[in-house]
This record gives C-alpha cells, sequence and structure tokens, in this order.
C-alpha cells in the first residue's frame, strides 16, 4: 500500500508563532457539542431539569464555538493551495459546516422549552455526534496522512 504522505508538511495560513489556530480551537466545541448526548441522557434518567439545561448550554456554546473555529479552518481552506486541492479537505469543510447546523438547530429547538427532547432533541443530538465523528475522522486525515499544520522531521 503506498503511503499518501507528502515530503513536505502544508503550512497554515490561521496560525500564530507557527501553531495552527483550528486544531486548537475545536476541542471545547467538540467536547461540549458530545457533552449534550450524556446530558440528554441525564435527564432522560433523573428527569431533573438541570440536565435539560445543562443540554441547552452546552448544545449553544458547542455550536457558538464551532463556528468561531470555522473560521480559522475556512482561511486556510481558502488561502492555501495545498490544502484547497484535497478532496478530504473539502469533505471536511462540508461534513463539519452540515455538523455545525444540525447542532445550531438543536439549540434553537431546545431554547423555548428544554425539556422538549424526545424525540427531536435526542435525534439532533445523536446526529451532531456522528457527523463529529465524520468530521473528525477526515480531520486526522489531514493532519496524519496529508501534514497539514504539522512540521516532519525531513
Amino acid at each position: 500500500m503506498a503511503d499518501t504522505r507528502h515530503s513536505r508538511s502544508i503550512k497554515s495560513r490561521a496560525a500564530i508563532a507557527g501553531h495552527p489556530l483550528h486544531p486548537v480551537m475545536i476541542h471545547f466545541p467538540i467536547a461540549c457539542l458530545m457533552l449534550v448526548v450524556a446530558s440528554d441522557l441525564g435527564f432522560l434518567y433523573t428527569e431533573d431539569g438541570f440536565w435539560a439545561r445543562a443540554s441547552l448550554w452546552l448544545a449553544g456554546v458547542g455550536a457558538l464555538g464551532g463556528w468561531v473555529a470555522s473560521i480559522a479552518g475556512l482561511i486556510d481552506l481558502i488561502t492555501v493551495t495545498r490544502i484547497r486541492n484535497l478532496i478530504t479537505g473539502w469533505c471536511h469543510a462540508i461534513l463539519a459546516v452540515m455538523m455545525l447546523s444540525v447542532a445550531s438547530f438543536n439549540w434553537l429547538w431546545r431554547f423555548k422549552d428544554p425539556v422538549d427532547l424526545l424525540p427531536w432533541g435526542i435525534a439532533l443530538s445523536l446526529l451532531t455526534a456522528g457527523l463529529i465523528a465524520l468530521a473528525g475522522i477526515l480531520g486526522g486525515m489531514l493532519v496524519y496522512d496529508h501534514a497539514v499544520g504539522v512540521e516532519l522531521d525531513e
């Protein structure tokens, strides 16, 4: 099987002191959006409104943080030709926009009545988590297979 790694890394334009911003910024939104599933289950198990309110806040903070992090990713996608030429980069971006759209809708769904989870609140949370996993796999491929934003020893 051929090695898909490039002989040199692809530098990020959205970076501080050479450290790419997008991979740094995504951890907190991902954690928040994945925890929505756990807090939804906590609400269904205990029927305590705390968990429903926690899901509302996690969904909102996760969606907003994800949109902010996407700006750095978009800068790299648009301004770095080698990233723009990778189908993996475009697939990652499209999945991330789909995921953030579902996450934003999940927050809006809960905004008026946080305890109105069944069936749509739970479905939106699970769909968001699945899309995070797929986008994460493609993001990992960009880093590990294509050396986007990393320095390789040459």
